[in-house]
């Protein structure tokens, strides 16, 4: 118990490193944004200000900074929507102050058309949220001396700067795709270990381990293909990224194999903890999900080191042309055969994944 404060005291002292570090590194990750941001707020600012003489431009900003925000989901359509509502919401607050006035009702009023229909035209709650904000401040501030559409003209030129912010100063979007990636094939290489440890050690713990674990996958490559599409859309209209379209692509092609990858293990973990029920270790099982947990290992490698290209497919191809149960286990009983074949269209996913023609990769499986 004597102790017991120190421990205390240091555990204070880890928490404190620990949110100093992630707060640190949220900044760091979020840099590129801010730079983009800043800049094109100041780029706004200086044309509806100092070009047309807009004394408080305070839509071309705050449309700016809520178009490009900090969301994961940089694509220029989301950027376009985001613009669109905001500008809708502008242009009806403008014209509805117009005829109605300023006050607590007009801004209802305002508000609850706005509201009305944004949720009409996009399913998005976004779009609509997007064009009620600035058509509040619309309805709240004064008019301007510009009259009362120099508002919808500040608000254009805040969209208009955002859409090329994204073009011209754009994030690093592979980035993000690239995390993405790595966190999805370590999920997928931890439930191939507990699967062969689960062959290998008859452990049904093992087995629901590593189900368990696959089961959460969905999100991941969710995630993935979220910030792969965005990667993707932002490369095709920055002529700053272009030329990493086709690495990109590549990413795409993987990022379907690993989907259809974490789907076919999901009902191998299955059929592996229902196997080891009945006590008996299955190591020649277990070798050959090594050789696919190392295949898989290396589909994800070869896109961070081009000296590994082909090393997946080659080990994959190996292991597909021997995926016969009568070859592998002449003797096998009919549910450790099945296995086997639950493996080949798993081979076959991951050897497209690898560029292979998806007909020649099943050419490559013997015949039963």
């Amino acid at each position: 118990m004597t102790d017991s404060p120190a421990l205390r005291k240091l555990e204070r002292q880890v928490r404190r490193r620990l949110d100093v570090r992630m707060a640190g590194r949220r900044v760091w990750e979020s840099l590129p944004a801010i730079i983009q941001i800043v800049s094109a707020v100041a780029a706004a600012y200086s044309i509806a200000h100092y070009g047309l003489g807009h004394a408080v431009p305070i839509l071309a900003v705050t449309v700016t900074i809520n178009s490009l925000g900090f969301t994961r989901d940089a694509r220029p359509r989301r950027v376009v929507e985001t613009v669109i509502g905001i500008l809708l919401g502008v242009a009806l607050s403008d014209g509805l102050s117009l005829m109605l006035g300023k006050g607590l009702w007009q801004l209802v009023v305002v508000l609850l058309v706005v509201f009305v229909i944004g949720r009409a035209l996009r399913s998005n709650p976004a779009f609509a949220l997007a064009a009620a904000t600035p058509s509040a401040l619309v309805v709240i501030l004064p008019i301007p001396e510009g009259g009362p559409f120099g508002r919808t003209v500040d608000a254009a030129i805040g969209g208009a700067v955002a859409l090329l912010a994204t073009a011209l100063i754009p994030r690093d979007p592979q980035r993000a795709a690239t995390r993405d990636r790595r966190i999805l094939f370590s999920a997928i290489d931890q439930s191939m270990q507990s699967i062969i440890d689960c062959l290998s050690n008859a452990d049904t713990g093992a087995g629901e381990l590593a189900l368990s674990r696959l089961r959460t996958t969905q999100p991941l490559v969710d995630a993935w293909t979220t910030s792969l599409d965005s990667a993707i859309a932002v490369s095709r209209i920055s002529p700053w990224l272009r030329p990493r379209l086709p690495e990109l692509h590549r990413d795409a092609r993987v990022l379907t194999a690993a989907d259809l990858t974490a789907r076919h293990l999901r009902s191998v973990a299955r059929r592996v903890e229902f196997l080891v029920r009945d006590g008996v270790p299955r190591p020649a099982l277990a070798e050959l999900m090594t050789q696919i947990a190392t295949g898989i290992r290396l589909l994800n490698e070869e896109l961070d080191d081009p000296q590994l290209a082909g090393a997946s497919r080659s080990l994959v191809g190996d292991l597909a042309r021997r995926l016969d149960p009568a070859g592998v286990m002449p003797d096998a009983h009919v549910t450790d055969a099945a296995l086997v074949l639950m493996l080949r269209p798993l081979t076959v996913d991951l050897l497209a994944g690898s560029g292979m023609p998806i007909d020649e990769a099943r050419e490559l499986l013997p015949e039963l």
